[in-house]
């Protein structure tokens, strides 16, 4: 799976993170961990080895956005922005 797709996966995962953060905890927080897996495995893939860095920021972001954003001020609506666009783009080249 490309890159793209692959970030939009996790997109999907963030998105009922925000959604459900509110209104059900166990469900906010089993989105997280999907949201997590799938971050890892797209860490872990070698064909991503030159984005790696990149890739290990964005889940740093990510648990700072669940943990209330005191390391670097992050949200989950910001999270849930950035991971928009590659849904875009997933969605656009099929």
């Amino acid at each position: 799976m490309p890159l793209v797709e692959q970030l939009a996966n996790v997109g999907s995962e963030v998105g009922r993170v925000s959604r459900w953060k509110e209104k059900d905890l166990q469900a906010c927080e089993k989105a997280f961990t999907r949201a997590l897996e799938l971050l890892d495995l797209t860490i872990q893939d070698p064909r991503w080895q030159g984005r790696r860095k990149e890739l290990t920021r964005v889940r740093e972001v990510l648990c700072d956005a669940m943990s209330g954003g005191s390391v670097y001020g992050s949200d989950l609506a910001g999270l849930d922005q950035y991971f928009l666009h590659f849904a875009v783009a997933a969605r656009s080249n099929r």
